[in-house]
This record gives structure tokens, sequence and C-alpha cells, in this order.
């Protein structure tokens, strides 16, 4: 009998062969992106020292959100990570997916962290 992975451990897979290749650096930053079902998580990590520089997310008290897992809150949490990168003066950054296809709230918040100021 063939027993199939569930996806989260496909994801991860997909995301352990994206960290081969990314990684964050004290000049330009690892965005990384993480979703549940209820809520989206942002942070800026510099993979060197193994610190997270800036981070935000659904939950965060000043988005004042009533639903943390649509593309509207993707997009508020997008521009807020992008926001207080620059407040840290953090310009470029890599994008890391976390092993999520590309599509729907992940591409809404890069797309609102590129139009927020971020360049990747």
């Amino acid at each position: 009998m063939v027993t199939k992975k569930s996806r989260n451990e496909t994801r991860k897979v997909r995301h352990l062969r994206i960290r081969k290749n990314i990684s964050g650096t004290a000049s330009v930053p690892r965005l990384a992106v993480f979703k549940s079902n209820t809520h989206i998580y942002a942070q800026v990590i510099d993979d060197v020292k193994g610190v997270t520089l800036v981070s935000a997310s659904s939950i965060d008290k000043e988005l004042k959100l009533a639903n943390g897992s649509n593309v509207e809150a993707a997009k508020q949490v997008g521009a807020l990570v992008a926001k207080r990168a620059q407040e840290k003066n953090i310009e470029t950054i890599v994008f890391d997916r976390g092993g999520y296809l590309y599509h729907g709230r992940i591409k809404a918040l890069a797309d609102a962290a590129r139009e927020a100021g971020l360049k990747f």
C-alpha cells in the first residue's frame, strides 16, 4: 500500500531545497514567510548571525485585522514588514516563500512589500 506524505511534509522538503540556495546576510537579509490556516507571518532574518531583524504578522495589534488568513491581511503584513525593515535601513532582501506556491497570500505579501519599498 502506498502512503502519501502530507502537504506540510512535502512543503518542508521543498523549503529545504530552496534553503540550500538562499541565505540571508547582514547586508541582504532573507524575508521568510509562514502561513497557517488562521494567520500569516513574515520575518527578516540574518542567517549569518542567526538573528531575526524585523518581524510582522496578522496577529499584530496595530493592524486590527478581523480575519488574518486572507489576501487583504497578507497585503497589510507585507506593507508592515517593509515599513519596519526600512526603519532599520534594510532596502534589499532575498525572498523565501517557505516552500509554498508563489500564489495567493504569498504573492500578495511579496507584492505589498515591493510596493512599500523593499527590493528583491
